[in-house]
């Protein structure tokens, strides 16, 4: 009997393991269900945007003038304030005027006297004039006559010239403003010996308002603009097209608006460069000669721009640029992009895309080329990702 029992128990054992392996074979043969990702994707639509170049540049003086005196002698009197603002024909310096009205009365004394002695040479030349007719006196008295009279006239004008000069050099003892500006540290103070057209200058004054911005653009940039203006792939609208924003070296963007004046038209040898040169408004004196800003320059339109999210975008092993797309099939393809510069948060894009490709904005980490993947709209927080712009941000070159 004990037998028995012990016979049942192993067949009942067998037969719950034989049914157990059975129904673990038969869920390893069935299939697992196939997980499709999801990425976020955004059509590519051409755009129209003002494309942009930012280029470093320094500012300079709209009129710069360097006092230095006309005539010689000891600064008297210092009559401005350094580094203050001062008027066209405000007096500066006061060079001591004695020793120049002394020349002015001299030269003044001495005309008198020869245009005292003017009335009677010249009855004397008249008188032996009409004696001459009756042969009362010799023609030899009447030719030293008329020859003192010519030589009194021509003192006459002679020291007059003289009273003029004198008046001048006494009134370059008072040194003037040429221009209004801003004027530097004075040279010299008072009590210091100057002489005329010295090489040292006294002080300097600069008007900065307006105040220029110099700054250099290369050759190969320049001919590369050229080029695509001439393709068609940039349009130049006159309309504000050589209006100018300027950033300043902390960074931030200067309140007003600049005006591009002109392109030079030599090439510095030294830089391989062209010098263009942009004028600002200045009234609050924030731009200071000499000062480290960048311009940014408009190059034109593109109508047709293409432009797609920088993080669509990355680098193959050799850096190549590269982005996955979806395709009409909904699988996923790779393409080998040319990227033209930054804009904004976007790569403007030369090649490598086409207007309505479906570009793989997020869940790229996921998929791989071939992939079958499920699609739905980017959203980046904006209520419209693909609305065309009106302007480009500073255009940054890649590499």
């Amino acid at each position: 009997m004990k037998k028995f029992n012990r016979i049942k128990f192993i067949t009942t054992v067998g037969i719950l393991l034989l049914g157990f392996l059975l129904g673990g074979c038969d869920r390893q043969q069935q299939p697992a269900p196939l997980l499709i990702a999801e990425v976020s994707v955004v059509t590519v639509q051409p755009q129209q945007v003002m494309l942009t170049t930012e280029l470093p540049g320094r500012t300079s003086p709209h009129l710069v003038a360097d006092i230095r005196p006309q005539v010689s002698g000891i600064i008297q009197k210092r009559l401005f304030t350094e580094g203050s603002y001062v008027k066209a024909g405000q007096i500066l310096y006061r060079i001591d005027p004695a020793p120049f009205q002394a020349v002015l009365d001299n030269a003044n004394a001495s005309l008198g006297r020869v245009e005292a002695s003017l009335p009677a040479i010249r009855s004397r030349a008249e008188r032996f004039k009409e004696l001459l007719t009756d042969k009362a006196v010799s023609q030899q008295d009447y030719d030293e006559a008329a020859a003192s009279l010519k030589q009194t006239e021509a003192d006459i004008q002679y020291w007059r010239a003289m009273v003029e000069t004198a008046r001048i050099n006494l009134g370059y003892t008072r040194i003037i403003a040429p221009i209004s500006g801003r004027i530097g540290i004075s040279t010299v103070t008072e009590g210091a010996l100057v002489t005329a057209h010295q090489p040292a200058t006294l002080a300097t004054i600069q008007q900065m308002d307006p105040i220029y911005v110099d700054v250099p653009q290369s050759t190969t940039e320049l001919l590369r603009l050229q080029h695509r203006l001439e393709e068609g792939r940039l349009k130049y609208e006159a309309k504000d097209q050589n209006k100018v924003k300027l950033l300043l070296e902390d960074g931030r963007e200067y309140p007003s608006e600049g005006t591009l004046q002109f392109r030079d038209v030599t090439v510095d040898p030294s830089t391989g460069s062209v010098n263009l040169r942009v004028i600002f408004p200045n009234p609050k004196g924030i731009l200071l000669p000499g000062m480290f800003v960048r311009a940014v320059v408009k190059e034109g339109v593109n109508k047709q721009a293409l432009l797609v999210p920088q993080q669509a975008v990355s680098r193959d092993p050799k850096g190549n640029p590269v982005a996955l797309i979806v395709d009409v099939e909904g699988k996923v393809q790779q393409r080998m992009l040319t990227v033209d510069r930054t804009i904004g948060d976007k790569w403007l894009l030369s090649s490598g895309i086409a207007q309505g490709d479906r570009i793989i904005v997020e869940g790229m980490q996921k998929v791989r080329p071939g992939a079958s993947v499920k699609v739905v709209p980017f959203d980046d927080g904006r209520k419209d990702i693909t609305k065309p712009e009106n302007t480009a941000n500073p255009a940054e070159k890649s590499n």
